[in-house]
């Protein structure tokens, strides 16, 4: 279901929590309708049946991509979350993920896991592209990082959360994320949940919108850029429909080893811990590499007026 947003002026941003998310601005939107939940395994089940696509985690490996590796390494999958046996230092979190031959949409833990029990549960280990196929089959597209994070404060100016300033509001659980303070190694468990939710099992925003923050990251169409743009000093000139990222400026250049594109991520996952990551929350943002899923990794998508009809959901 799409959710109408009349579109408006808020401040992008913060200057209160990580330094990506800096400096805190004003932009505006156009109006634009946005789906009230995460694309869900059943929504992209259908459009796999309908469409024969093949997802990238799903796709063979060509050896001259990979001219270093071991031939039995090249085989299809996808990064999984995987906890640790007790506490690691936080700095590595290759500790917690691995590569899982056989991990992709179908099978979100590794090859003998199945979705038949999730078709209410996010889609996971989309690629930036395949979340784009999906989108544009319906006739939308993906969200900007402006058009998500307005749609994520649900109205709510300037509030470090989607629903408001506490974590927990009177000691309610808001959103699907790690529990308790051992990640990525003990979780209290409290929320119901140890890995992905079914879609809306939590409050909605001001907006109606479910799962803005927790449950899995989104992807935007932004390319990933390492600070917002300055804010600007004249009323006249706040941006409108910002897109101030570039392929070609995407890289990381402390990874000079993966020479791949990113682009925007949002809203945080179930992963996201209060003693470790503290991103699901709107002004939140992180890069990622357009051509990597993860099992914390999904998206929704946007109508604009420019957007056709599609495949109607």
């Amino acid at each position: 279901m799409l959710v109408d947003l009349p579109g408006g002026t808020f401040t992008m941003g913060s200057d209160q929590h990580y330094p990506e998310e800096a400096p805190s601005h004003r932009v505006r939107v156009d109006a634009f309708s946005i789906d009230a939940t995460q694309v869900t395994n059943a929504d992209f089940a259908a459009f796999v049946e309908a469409t024969g696509y093949v997802t990238v985690a799903e796709r063979e490996l060509d050896p001259v991509d990979f001219p270093d590796a071991p031939a039995e390494n090249l085989v299809p999958g996808s990064m999984v979350f995987t906890p640790t046996r007790g506490p690691v230092d936080l700095r590595h979190l290759s500790q917690w993920w691995r590569w899982k031959p056989g991990a992709c949409w179908r099978h979100p833990s590794g090859p003998r896991s199945t979705i038949d029990h999730r078709l209410d549960h996010p889609v996971v280990h989309v690629a930036h592209e395949d979340a784009a196929a999906y989108a544009a089959w319906v006739g939308a597209a993906l969200p900007t990082e402006a058009e998500w994070e307005y749609a994520a404060r649900g109205g709510l100016e300037g509030a470090a959360y989607t629903w408001g300033d506490e974590p927990r509001p009177g000691g309610r659980i808001m959103a699907n994320t790690w529990d308790g303070p051992d990640f990525p190694w003990r979780s209290s468990g409290e929320s119901g949940f140890q890995r992905t939710a079914p879609v809306g099992s939590f409050p909605a925003n001001g907006y109606g919108l479910y799962d803005m923050a927790g449950n899995v990251w989104e992807w935007t169409d932004d390319w990933w850029t390492e600070r917002h743009p300055a804010e600007v000093d004249k009323p006249c000139c706040i941006p409108s429909n910002p897109r101030p990222g570039s392929r070609e400026h995407s890289y990381d250049p402390a990874q000079p080893q993966f020479e791949i594109a990113r682009k925007v991520v949002k809203g945080g996952s179930h992963l996201c811990a209060d003693t470790y990551c503290l991103r699901y929350r709107p002004a939140a943002r992180r890069p990622q590499m357009i051509d990597t899923g993860t099992s914390h990794q999904g998206f929704r998508c946007v109508r604009r007026v420019e957007e056709g009809a599609g495949h109607e959901r």
